[in-house]
């Protein structure tokens, strides 16, 4: 298959490497990414550690899923090789059919750029820019963005968009971080601890915009956490622990934020 125009090519994926039996428990669809052998090492010699180990892991489009684990578990670090914001020391990882685990830093730029939307647990946005202006700095640069008032819209954002970060809570600002993720209307939407830095009631105010974006857009979206609660909102729920892959279940029925609790 051609890659598509905004994505430069990457080496066709040829791995024959078999799934293993959690990357086997993926719904039959195609998976928009597909780790197999996924590994991370930082450091050499004696000062290696092994943040991520042998992870088989595929994800399909459209799904939510929740990357479950204690500190140190390897669960931020394969968010990164997803997103392409880092590279495996070894493994295979491809998203549709391009390799990203060989791909250069411009191929990887545009990997970012036009197919993944980040959010983390602090909010990173610019305190001179208003709200809609934070926003638009993604819609600049992408090919086919959103109006930045419709992603505002989709946040419950619209009465806020000419205050500046400082003029909003905590919950409001991880808010616009998402407003600013989908506004370029992105197929993966990763987020790391979007909860961390919020309390009880706006954590799960956040939850239901993210929620919202994988049900009505289809925007397959990854969560990382370590409160087990979050997991009940999952299609399914991949839980690490010492930089592996400890089980993948299926809840028998996905919660809405408000049905949570912690």
């Amino acid at each position: 298959m051609a890659p598509p125009p905004d994505l430069p090519p990457f080496p066709q994926a040829l791995s024959s490497r078999p799934p293993t039996a959690a990357a086997a428990e993926t719904p039959i669809a195609p998976p928009v990414l597909r780790a197999r052998g996924l590994s991370k090492v930082y450091g050499t010699g004696d000062a290696a550690v092994a943040a991520l180990r042998d992870v088989d892991l595929d994800i399909v489009a459209g799904e939510f899923m929740v990357l479950l684990g204690p500190s140190g578990s390897g669960k931020s670090t394969l968010l990164n090789l997803l997103g392409g914001l880092d590279r495996p020391s070894s493994g295979e990882l491809t998203f549709e059919d391009h390799r990203l685990s060989e791909a250069g830093d411009d191929a990887l730029t545009r990997y970012r750029r036009e197919h993944v939307g980040f959010v983390f647990q602090f909010y990173n946005l610019i305190p001179s820019l208003t709200v809609a202006e934070n926003v638009a700095l993604v819609t600049d640069i992408a090919s086919h963005p959103m109006p930045v008032d419709e992603a505002l819209a989709l946040v419950a954002l619209t009465p806020r968009r000419d205050h500046f970060p400082s003029q909003l809570s905590g919950g409001e600002q991880q808010r616009v971080a998402i407003a600013r993720a989908i506004a370029k209307q992105p197929q993966l939407l990763l987020c790391d601890e979007p909860t961390g830095a919020l309390d009880y009631a706006t954590g799960k105010l956040v939850l239901d915009v993210i929620a919202r974006i994988n049900r009505e857009l289809g925007t397959t979206a990854v969560v990382i956490t370590h409160n087990a609660a979050i997991a009940g909102m999952a299609d399914r729920v991949v839980r690490l622990a010492d930089g592996r892959i400890a089980s993948i279940e299926r809840p028998a029925r996905r919660l809405t934020p408000a049905e949570l609790s912690w």
